[in-house]
């Protein structure tokens, strides 16, 4: 009965923290590679499927307020979905091993420039 106890608790400590503007996604990934024994291919798609909800969310909110500059848009998009269709590929052609440690450097680089941000000129 306790085996949904410790998942639940990281899930809802991951959305709260998320609603605060932090990254709950990737602290998500982690608890769940690092202490739950979930694999990191797993742990990727429940990240993406804890993703999109928001940032379709977010997108609706920001096309109502009128945030969205369309030119923009319109350059970005095809250049980020070909970007996400590559990711996706090399993400399930390579080891998982291999994925592990550039994806361990980048969220300390993340984590590093949180602490320490870049002083304004």
């Amino acid at each position: 009965m306790t085996e949904w106890l410790l998942p639940f608790l990281c899930g809802l400590g991951a959305s709260v923290i998320s609603a605060w503007g932090v990254g709950g996604g990737t602290l998500l990934l982690l608890v769940m590679t690092l202490f739950l024994g979930v694999d990191q291919r797993t742990a990727q798609g429940v990240n993406l499927l804890f993703f999109l909800p928001t940032a379709a969310s977010a997108l609706v909110c920001h096309w109502r307020g009128g945030y969205l500059d369309k030119p923009t848009l319109k350059s970005a998009v095809p250049w980020a979905v070909l970007a996400a269709l590559l990711g996706a590929w090399v993400a399930t052609t390579l080891d998982v091993e291999v994925l592990r440690k550039p994806f361990g450097v980048y969220l300390l680089l993340s984590g590093v420039s949180l602490v320490w941000p870049r002083k304004e000129k």
